[in-house]
């Protein structure tokens, strides 16, 4: 074998390589100066010549970031409101991926266009929308009406994904099962529900991770005394200033559940969004 023939080979190789860690430096340094102003001592996290590396590390930050407010009500809303989000975008989106996978009915392709058309929309092209609905609704300033706002952008995403992973699964693993005596449902409980497990994570935690994050919808219709997490950081920022050293701590707290999240479950997300996203 030639040196031309293993080396192109080794330079294709490297060139990935070196993208890739371009990628992740790009995509991890802000998380990495996120954890290095939350451990700095709050003068440090001001200085104009920042440095790269933390010159001393303190925890007295976190401790500002539970005090300057009343933390675990914003947190516990935001699990409340990601929670009932997971547990009902999951539940409706698998049914509406099965109906749209499974059957044939009139408009098929128009409910698909319809779903990838909803996730073409920007969020804050919205928001006036919502907020009359919700206050014709009496849902304004309620975690309910923060739920049902977060539906309408998750369950497009999920019902999509779903959608490609049944598509996967072969009719005749079913047919087979109600040859052997099962009913539809039987079936799909059976066969196919055991087999939606990795997409199902994977929409499950996409859902957690957008309605967690999510800042514009919770700013806009929910009051002080019901604000979520992301809300919350706003308490560092006032008409003195902003302590980004505290700020960066709420922060990192409230990122550690969905990093936990991710690591136990990335395996099976890698897998569903694979899985999805292959045929349709």
């Amino acid at each position: 074998m030639s040196t031309a023939t293993v080396s192109g080979p080794r330079r294709s190789r490297l060139g990935w390589n070196l993208l890739g860690l371009v990628v992740f430096l790009t995509a991890g340094f802000p998380v990495y100066w996120m954890l290095n102003t939350a451990f700095k001592p709050a003068k440090d996290a001001i200085d104009p010549d920042p440095s790269l590396l933390p010159t001393s590390v303190t925890f007295a930050n976190f401790g500002r970031a539970l005090d300057i407010a009343d933390f675990w009500g914003p947190v516990g809303r935001s699990l409340v409101v990601s929670l009932t989000v997971v547990v009902i975008g999951v539940v409706v989106g698998m049914l509406a991926a099965l109906a749209i996978s499974r059957f044939a009915f009139r408009g098929r392709k128009v409910v698909i266009v319809g779903i990838l058309a909803v996730q073409m929309v920007p969020l804050v092209a919205m928001i006036i929308p919502v907020f009359l609905l919700l206050n014709d609704l009496g849902q304004y300033d309620r975690l309910s009406g923060l739920v049902l706002t977060y539906l309408t952008f998750i369950l497009p995403f999920t019902v999509w994904t779903l959608r490609g992973f049944i598509v996967n699964i072969p009719r005749e693993l079913e047919e087979a099962a109600m040859v052997d005596g099962c009913s539809r449902t039987t079936a799909f409980l059976r066969v196919v529900f055991p087999l939606l497990a990795p997409g199902m994570v994977a929409t499950s935690v996409y859902g957690f991770i957008q309605a967690w994050n999510e800042y514009l919808y919770a700013l806009m219709l929910m009051s002080q005394q019901n604000q979520t997490a992301t809300v919350w950081l706003g308490n560092f920022t006032t008409k003195h200033g902003t302590e980004y050293a505290p700020m960066m701590a709420g922060s990192t707290l409230m990122a550690v559940p969905i990093v936990v999240l991710f690591l136990l479950v990335q395996r099976k997300m890698a897998a569903g969004l694979t899985a999805g996203a292959v045929k349709g």
